[in-house]
């Protein structure tokens, strides 16, 4: 938001310094010009004066004396020539008969004045040539061309268009200064804002924002305040739920577990499948409650992770892989699973070896549990472009094409599962940690039959 105002601004101020610069140049220009037209002319007028005397007497001694005089002291040629275009002075090497003095002659003994149109520039150089008749009317008795040097006027223009875009310069740079300050003033109680937001979007403790800028601005932020302290409020008894029910829902499930078991020995054949059915219930709780509170956990670490930088951290994908599997060997061998690791080359993700083996289990842990006796899991990663890919592949009975998109909905299960234990929030877990480092999980069939779970994640660089 900043870099766009700021850009507004100072599209602004350009616009306005241009506005009042380039007229300025060009009036510069235009002035100077005009003063070496004029002065220039006014000596046109003063050799023509000389030689229309020099014409009624017969004496060109004067305006001979004058016309050397002027080409020395100034290096502007001068060429005087009378009715006839018989030159009668000729001074730096500018002859009457050259082509464009002779057009200016013709000119000037038909009685018209020649003079430069156009305006100067920095850049000009070329000489410029002014003619005047001799006498007035009908009584031409001769011309005088001039040549000009223009090098010393745009000279001078270079100097006062430096001088202006010198001033236009500064202003620029105060408007710059101008326009961060006002920029900074505007827009930093807006970045405090969304930092405080972001904060409590995480469900982390929430950070008052510092009040600022304009007076708007800092009734957003107390507004802000209040509200934040009434969402940390109800987060924190949430959390707080949570914890005193996992803790007073734990003791009495062992207790339960425990008189369960000690009546075990007590009860007839009869109601063995009774006791089987309550055994593998309080089961199912105890599963159900470790995995919500994994999954408080992992909302809350994703959380934590969408506000704070954890670009650094890393580990090797390969590795865990292999842990893991290893881990998991006896579990999936008891299963009638075969299980292996595709071997390949070191893949660095941009995640915590913890995390990554957690994902790493809940997925082993469906793969063998659904994918059946007999099947095959295997697991490997690869890169691809930019992401470093974990996956677990197996060739069990896998998923319809309709029950793949509600794969991470939380406490879905296939029907074809049911009889399966789980408690339907391992992907969900999973999910929330991947997404937390910016990772997706992506699932999929394989053919002819199976799974494919992938892991994606942005590569993370080697230490």
């Amino acid at each position: 938001m900043r870099t766009r105002v700021l850009t507004v601004v100072l599209a602004f101020a350009v616009l306005a310094v241009a506005g009042f610069a380039v007229p300025l140049l060009g009036v510069t220009a235009s002035q100077r010009t005009q003063r070496l037209v004029a002065a220039r002319t006014a000596d046109l007028d003063r050799f023509a004066s000389l030689a229309e005397q020099a014409a009624g007497n017969g004496d060109t001694g004067v305006l001979t004396a004058e016309v050397t005089r002027y080409s020395e002291l100034y290096g502007e040629a001068v060429v005087v020539v009378d009715a006839r275009r018989a030159p009668v002075v000729q001074t730096n090497g500018m002859r009457s008969a050259d082509p464009a003095v002779s057009r200016l002659v013709d000119a000037a003994l038909r009685n018209q004045r020649i003079s430069p149109g156009g305006t100067l520039r920095p850049w000009s150089r070329d000489d410029e040539l002014l003619a005047r008749p001799v006498g007035t009317g009908t009584r031409v008795s001769g011309a005088v061309v001039l040549r000009a040097s223009v090098r010393a006027a745009a000279d001078d223009i270079a100097l006062r268009w430096a001088l202006v875009l010198a001033g236009a310069g500064l202003f620029a740079a105060a408007c710059v200064l101008l326009a961060r300050a006002a920029t900074r003033w505007v827009v930093r109680p807006l970045h405090r804002l969304d930092h405080a937001v972001g904060t409590l979007a995480a469900g982390l403790p929430a950070e008052h924002a510092r009040a600022g800028g304009p007076p708007e601005l800092r009734q957003l932020a107390t507004a802000f305040n209040r509200m934040a302290d009434a969402v940390t409020t109800a987060l924190e008894q949430q959390r707080r739920l949570v914890a005193d029910t996992s803790h007073q829902l734990r003791n009495p499930l062992a207790a339960l577990r425990l008189r369960i078991d000690s009546l075990q020995s007590r009860l007839p054949a009869s109601a063995a499948r009774t006791y089987g059915g309550v055994t593998a219930e309080l089961e199912r709780m105890e599963h159900l409650l470790d995995d919500l509170l994994a999954l408080a956990n992992a909302e809350h670490r994703a959380g934590e992770l969408s506000v704070i930088d954890g670009r650094e951290a890393r580990c090797d994908a390969t590795a865990v892989a292999a842990a893991q599997a290893q881990l998991w060997q006896p579990v999936a061998a008891q299963a009638g699973v075969h299980l292996d690791v595709a071997p390949g080359p070191s893949v660095i993700m941009s995640c915590t070896e913890g995390e990554l083996a957690q994902v790493a289990d809940i997925l082993l842990d469906n793969a063998i549990k659904y994918a059946g006796s007999g099947a095959h899991v295997r697991t490997c990663c690869f890169t691809a472009g930019p992401d470093a890919v974990f996956e677990v592949r197996d060739d069990g009975p896998g998923l319809a094409t309709a029950e793949l998109g509600q794969a991470g909905t939380r406490f879905w299960r296939s029907e074809r599962h049911r009889d399966v234990r789980g408690s339907g929030l391992g992907l969900a877990i999973a999910e929330q940690l991947v997404t937390g480092r910016g990772g997706r999980v992506e699932c999929a069939a394989t053919e002819p039959h199976g799974l494919r779970v992938r892991i994606v994640l942005p590569q993370g660089h080697s230490a």
